[in-house]
């Protein structure tokens, strides 16, 4: 069985930079489902993965996945 840890603490990474990134925008708007709304969130994540592909880069796990 491949160990998937190294995938799952990406995805917790984009997760939780995602989040920093979005706390602002996301009060602003409030908890009311609006396209501004996903925008932010996809905005967010979109950012936290240039982010986390940028470190990837600098510092390689060498663990040959790629961050998706």
């Amino acid at each position: 069985m491949k160990n998937d840890w190294p995938v799952k603490q990406r995805k917790y990474a984009i997760l939780f930079a995602a989040t920093i990134l979005a706390t602002k925008k996301l009060h602003e708007i409030g908890d009311k489902s609006c396209p501004a709304r996903e925008f932010a969130i996809t905005d967010a994540i979109e950012k936290a993965e240039r982010i986390l592909k940028k470190i990837e880069e600098r510092w390689p796990s060498g663990d040959q996945s790629p961050v998706q």
